[in-house]
Order: C-alpha cells, then structure tokens, then sequence
C-alpha cells in the first residue's frame, strides 16, 4: 500500500468536491437544513416530550448525518468517476482497489467530522443543545461506529454500482435510507415492533445510537459500544466479501468496461 496513491486519490477527491455545487449541497447543506428543521421540532415538543428526549431526538439526527455522509462519499466518489469517464484510468494505474477505498473512507471521515462540528455549533446556538454533554470519549466512540458502518455499506453500494453500472446509481442517495427505520437513530428501539426489533439488532448503529442516548441520560455505555464495533467487524469483512465478488463479475461479464460507456 503506498501512501503517495493514497495522497493522489485524496487530491483528486478534494478538487472535484471544490469544483462541484452538488457535492457541496449533498454533505453540507442539506445536513445542515436537516438539523434546523429537527432542532425546530424539539423546541416545539420540549414542553410536552421533555428536555431529555428533545435534546435524544436532535443529537440522533445529528449523527444520523454521520452515517449518511460516510456511505455517500464512497458511492458518491465512484459515480462522479463514472461520470467523467475516468474510473478505467484510475484502475488501469498502480493505485490498489484497497487504496482506492481507503482514500475515500478517509474523505468520508473529515467530511463527516465537520459537519458533526458545525451541526453541534449550529445546535448550540441555536437550540440550545449542547452534543458534547454526552462525553468527548463516548462521542468519539459512538462517531467511530457510525463512520466505520457507513464505510462499509459504502463499500457495498460501490460494488452494486460496479457491476449494475449507473442504474442502481440513485442507490448512493436513496439505499441507507432504507434502513434508517431500523436503526432507532430518534428513538429507543424498544418501542419498534418485535419483527422490526430483530432486524434492528443486528445493525451496528442501532447501539451507537442506543449509546448516544443513554450517553445524554448519564447511562453507561460499554456494551452497546462493544456490541456496535462487533457488528461493524463482522459487516466490514461481509461488504469486503461482496465488493470482491461483484467487482470478480463486473469484469466476467464485461460490465466494468461498459460502466463509462
């Protein structure tokens, strides 16, 4: 692994993301109108909900960002590849396909960190939410979980897109969305329906999430923690699995070469 191609693709990253009006909506201001809209509504529901839960329901959408924003800069990053016809120059060069994820996990995580950031700003001026009432090393932790979560889904949306091409291309919007539900990112998951309940828990960011709030409440933590870094472990090694089986039949049925095509 060379950290000159990992430089490489990170430059390469950065300039499209200055060069693009729509990369620049997608992960920070839709993010951002997201947060004001739900910071509204808390203050809204603080009277009859309670502070607790109000501040549980902003802090979960704020990390919701987080999830969304590390899965899309993957797909996201391979698309706009695509689309500018440069994908095959980028894996006909020595740059690794490991390289190649890495690179955009690490934009991933500083995008996501700065929206974290501003969201909290925003929350704390405006709604008078202070996110790091949960605790810096519980934030960091629940903030890991999720990033490493929507590596690896981004990770399977970029094998999807690379072997079914621009079609399933409204998948990097769309697809986490999908499971969003499960996840009990605004509420407890214990008020899910039990079939619902069983699909949650084997999501990593349904403990993240349950950690964020319990976190707020002045709960400990540990064993949604470890039970989130589990689960990541174990989805990670299964998306890297599939990316290598969908990437294996791009390139049998000549679908990778068709992708710019």
């Amino acid at each position: 692994m060379s950290l000159n191609r990992i430089k490489a693709i990170l430059i390469h990253e950065v300039f499209i993301s200055k060069h693009s009006f729509e990369i620049f909506n997608d992960i920070l201001l839709y993010p951002l109108f997201s947060i004001i809209v739900f910071g509204f509504m808390t203050l809204y529901l603080t009277g009859s909900a309670g502070k607790l839960i109000t501040d549980q329901v902003l802090a979960g959408m704020i990390f919701w960002q987080v999830v969304n924003i590390a899965q899309y800069s993957i797909g996201v990053g391979c698309l706009w590849d695509v689309w500018s016809r440069n994908l095959t120059n980028i894996f006909i060069s020595p740059i690794r396909i490991s390289e190649y994820l890495l690179s955009f996990g690490i934009t991933g995580t500083i995008k996501s960190f700065i929206v974290l950031i501003l969201a909290a700003t925003l929350s704390l001026i405006a709604f008078d939410f202070n996110i790091f009432s949960m605790g810096l090393t519980n934030m960091f932790f629940v903030f890991i979980n999720l990033v490493f979560f929507g590596f690896s889904f981004g990770i399977v949306m970029l094998g999807l897109i690379i072997r079914f091409g621009t079609k399933v291309a409204a998948f990097a919007w769309g697809l986490i969305n999908f499971f969003q539900p499960f996840m009990a990112v605004i509420y407890p998951v214990t008020i899910l329906p039990q079939p619902f309940r069983s699909i949650a828990y084997l999501l990593a960011p349904t403990y993240a999430f349950e950690a964020m709030r319990k976190s707020l409440a002045g709960q400990g933590v540990f064993f949604e923690i470890i039970t989130a870094l589990v689960l990541n472990v174990i989805f990670f090694v299964g998306a890297v699995i599939f990316f290598r089986y969908m990437f294996a039949k791009s390139k049998e049925t000549g679908a990778f070469a068709r992708l710019e095509g």
